[in-house]
């Protein structure tokens, strides 16, 4: 059965969608992160999509529904990547996307996640927990 890895860096898991999903490698995707996420007590995910060319509804929703499990679970989601058409077409879809943060590169994904972690934590970026 095809599947898409799912990459640990630290407290943060990374997925790079590097295949035209279909309903059922979405569902699969969103089956197997859910469980890595408790498996490794991750705190964010990243999903690249910058290979994605085409999105439809069914995907925007799977994309949305990783987002509310991974906050349910205590790990914050960024997008990378999203490709122009791809924007237009989940918002000609009706698609918000609530609770996925995004982000233009993997680069500055990571920055917002560990932004993120460091809030939660009770600090700034720098782990200083302020004046």
């Amino acid at each position: 059965m095809e599947r898409i890895p799912i990459l640990q860096m630290g407290e943060f898991l990374l997925v790079t969608i590097q295949v035209d999903m279909h309903d059922r490698l979405a569902m699969t995707l969103q089956d197997d992160l859910t469980n890595r996420i408790t498996q490794t007590n991750a705190r964010g995910v990243l999903i690249d999509i910058s290979a994605l060319e085409i999105v439809d509804s069914f995907i925007g929703r799977v994309l949305g529904n990783i987002a509310k499990m991974s906050r349910i679970l205590d790990a914050e989601t960024v997008v990378v990547g999203m490709q122009p058409a791809v924007a237009i077409t989940l918002v000609e879809l009706g698609l918000s996307l609530k609770g996925i943060r995004t982000a233009l590169n993997v680069e500055k994904g990571m920055a917002l996640l560990r932004a993120s972690l460091g809030d939660s934590l009770g600090g700034n970026i720098n782990g200083d927990a302020g004046a």
